[in-house]
This record gives structure tokens, sequence and C-alpha cells, in this order.
């Protein structure tokens, strides 16, 4: 048993470590899998309330925490690429200027 806490106890330690230095989304997804996974556990064991429960439930609440994390993370400006043509009709995408992020296009 202290084998097993000593080897969650390492991987949660890479885990966290891992963390820092992810970029804000990366860590919205990693905090959502890590929150989602618990929570997931917790709900599998009250309803099954056997291991292939809690597994079945830690899995899908990680996957949901994961994908809702990577979701929720705020676009920064300047990272929206929008379509231009210049006057020789060439067509070419660059950051997107004040007039896409005002409603002036």
């Amino acid at each position: 048993m202290i084998i097993k806490k000593a080897i969650l106890a390492v991987l949660m330690t890479a885990v966290l470590a891992g963390c820092e230095t992810q970029t804000e989304g990366q860590q919205r997804a990693t905090t959502g899998a890590l929150l989602g996974g618990a929570g997931g556990a917790l709900v599998g064991q009250a309803i099954g309330g056997n291991t292939k429960s809690t597994v079945i439930g830690a899995a899908g609440g990680a996957l949901l925490g994961a994908v809702v994390g990577s979701a929720t993370t705020p676009q920064r400006r300047g990272e929206q690429l929008c379509r231009y043509q210049d006057r020789y009709g060439r067509i070419y995408t660059a950051p997107c200027d004040d007039r896409y992020y005002n409603g002036d296009y």
C-alpha cells in the first residue's frame, strides 16, 4: 500500500510540475481534466459502488473536464487571423486589425 501511495505522489508531482510550463489554454485543459477526473470518480463510486464504475467515471470526467477547460480559454486579441485583399487582387491572411474587433469592417 505504501508503494502505491509513493507512486501516486510522484505522478501527481510530475503532473503539477508540467503545468508550470504550459500555455494558458493547456493549463486550463489540464486543470479541467484533473478536477473532472476527481469529480467523475466520486460520482462513479457513488452510483456504481465498485472499482469499475469509479474508473469509468474518472475517465469520463477527465475527458469532459479537459474539453470544457480548453473550450473556455479566452481568445487573446491578435490571435485571430483575417483575410485581406491587396490592390492587385492578391488574398492574404494576417492578424486582424482594430476594425475587426470594433465591427467596422
